[in-house]
């Protein structure tokens, strides 16, 4: 399983951007997926997760500012991020819990991450 995240930048404070992240291989199914971030001389935290139901799970320093949407049929996850602040700086990096195969416990496969610069 490969995870593909894309679409980090550079924005000034209060601007949005939005990561995807594409889960491929071949796979019996995927459960949780979801977004982490961290910052240098920091511990990685999580920011939001997300269900194949669509039931979504977020940090409280984001909430209301970020939102977690997810495309089951294309194992794809968003993270529109708006009214971004200085300390939403972070790598963010995308996870998805993979069944390889339907009588396997489900394995917590991470991306590469993708860096996001909130700066003026």
């Amino acid at each position: 399983v490969q995870l593909q995240a894309s679409g980090g930048g550079s924005v000034q404070p209060g601007g949005s951007l939005r990561l995807s992240c594409a889960a491929s291989g071949t796979v019996d199914s995927i459960n949780v997926m979801g977004w982490y971030r961290q910052a240098p001389g920091t511990q990685r935290e999580l920011v939001a997760s997300i269900r194949p139901s669509g039931s979504a799970n977020y940090a409280g320093s984001v909430r209301d500012r970020f939102t977690i949407s997810r495309d089951n049929d294309k194992n794809t996850i968003y993270l529109q991020m708006n009214n971004l602040k200085a300390e939403d700086t972070a790598v963010y990096i995308c996870t998805a819990d993979v069944k390889m195969r339907a009588s396997d416990s489900a394995q917590r496969y991470w991306g590469q991450g993708t860096q996001v610069t909130v700066s003026s």
